[in-house]
């Protein structure tokens, strides 16, 4: 058994750790652009709102169709409907480098939802309040909101992370590098079985890992 482990190891050891780290630098990368698009887009959703104090239904309604529109598509079909988009921006639509743009496109709309979805949970009395002693628009945001919503905001970024996770597993289609690549390239085009398994282990491992540092930092904070 232990010889089995150690030939696996020789044999996948190098090609897994390379492809973990992919995923780490496909995940990190897309994630903090998309939070740069998407809690803006969030923040804007929730200020146009038709019952808020810079209520613009034109802005409103013309984010939430287009956030709609994006959501509503698969990841799978973006990927490949934005094969010509990528190559054009970053010069390649393979690789790394190639997946970046079309998990941004998939995530930043999900991310301005989620962010929409934890500020408008904010109990409008203490918002009511501030409003009512004059402090302006942008203060109550950052101050107020931000911080009330912050549990709800770290959940939600969470989800994100992991459905990001899952994405990067189907970019492995394209040729974007990852786990996802190796278990499609040696676990399911060439028979490897075992390359599969480890890869289900290692993104399962990975997940759990995330989701709970996500509901310990939601659960402190709450009590700050």
């Amino acid at each position: 058994m232990n010889l089995n482990v150690i030939a696996f190891y020789d044999r996948w050891g190098g090609v897994l750790g390379e492809a973990t780290i992919e995923t780490f630098q496909m995940v990190f990368i897309s994630l903090l652009i998309s939070v740069l698009i998407g809690l803006p887009l969030g923040v804007l959703l929730v200020l146009s709102r038709p019952d808020k104090s810079m209520s613009n239904p034109y802005v409103y309604q013309s984010l939430n169709v287009v956030i709609n529109v994006l959501r509503s598509i698969p990841f799978i079909i973006l990927l490949f409907f934005l094969l010509p988009f990528t190559k054009f921006i970053v010069g390649t639509s393979i690789g790394v480098k190639g997946v970046i743009v079309p998990l941004v496109f998939y995530t930043a709309p999900y991310i301005a939802r989620l962010m929409e979805s934890a500020l408008l949970e904010v109990n409008k009395g203490v918002l009511e309040a501030y409003e009512a002693m004059g402090i302006k628009t942008k203060d109550i945001i950052w101050h107020v909101m931000v911080r009330e919503a912050k549990p709800s905001i770290i959940l939600g970024l969470t989800i994100a992370i992991i459905g990001l996770i899952g994405a990067t597993a189907m970019a492995g289609l394209v040729g974007a590098g990852g786990l996802g690549d190796v278990a499609y390239r040696f676990g399911h085009l060439r028979y490897e079985p075992e390359v599969m398994y480890v890869t289900i282990v290692l993104l399962i491992i990975l997940i759990q890992g995330i989701q709970s540092i996500g509901n310990r930092l939601a659960a402190k904070a709450k009590k700050d």
